[in-house]
C-alpha cells in the first residue's frame, strides 16, 4: 500500500472521529458518498457448531445517506430530548489497515473502534467496542465514505439509545 494513500485515509478517519466527537454532524454528512451503505448487523452468541456469530438478517443500523441526513435533522430539533443535555463522546480509532478496493479509486479499510459516551451527570460511561469494514473512495479529489459495516463486540449494547454514529 502506498504510504501517502495510507496517511490520507488515516487522516480522514481521525478527522471523521473529531467531527463526531464535537457533534458537527452536518460536516460529517459531507464526508459520506451519495450511495453510502451504513450498517451494523447484530452479533449473536452462538456455539461454534451453530455457525457464524454475525446476523445477516437483523441489524441495529441499516442506513443510507438520506436516512442519516434525517437522523441528523432530528438530533438538531428542539424535541431531541436524547441530546439535551448533549452527551460527551469520544471515538478512538486504531489498528487501521488499508488495501486496494475493487475499483481504482476505492480502498478497503479495516479498523478497530472504541466509543465512549457520558450522559448528563452520570458517573457511568457507555462503552462500545468493535471493528469496522469501510470502503473509502476518492471522488473529485476528496475522500468519501462509500460503505461502512460496524461489527460490535457486544451482543447486547449497554447504551440508553442508538443516537450515536460510528
Amino acid at each position: 500500500m502506498d504510504f501517502e494513500v495510507y496517511y490520507q485515509i488515516t487522516k480522514f478517519l481521525y478527522h471523521e472521529a473529531y467531527l463526531l466527537d464535537h457533534r458537527r454532524y452536518n460536516e460529517w454528512l459531507d464526508l459520506l458518498a451519495d450511495d453510502l451503505i451504513y450498517r451494523m448487523p447484530l452479533r449473536l452468541t452462538k456455539e461454534r457448531k451453530d455457525g457464524g456469530e454475525i446476523s445477516e438478517e437483523m441489524a441495529f443500523y441499516e442506513e443510507t445517506k438520506k436516512s442519516l441526513q434525517n437522523r441528523v435533522k432530528r438530533l438538531y430539533a428542539k424535541s431531541a430530548w436524547v441530546e439535551d443535555p448533549p452527551p460527551r463522546q469520544r471515538h478512538f480509532i486504531s489498528n487501521i489497515t488499508v488495501s486496494q478496493g475493487s475499483e481504482a479509486d476505492e480502498y478497503k479499510v479495516l479498523s478497530y473502534f472504541s466509543f465512549q459516551r457520558s450522559i448528563g451527570s452520570s458517573t457511568e460511561w457507555e462503552t462500545l467496542n468493535g471493528e469496522r469494514e469501510d470502503i473509502i473512495r476518492l471522488v473529485n479529489g476528496e475522500w468519501k465514505l462509500a460503505s461502512r459495516v460496524i461489527y460490535p463486540d457486544q451482543t447486547v449494547l449497554g447504551t440508553q439509545n442508538l443516537s450515536m454514529f460510528f
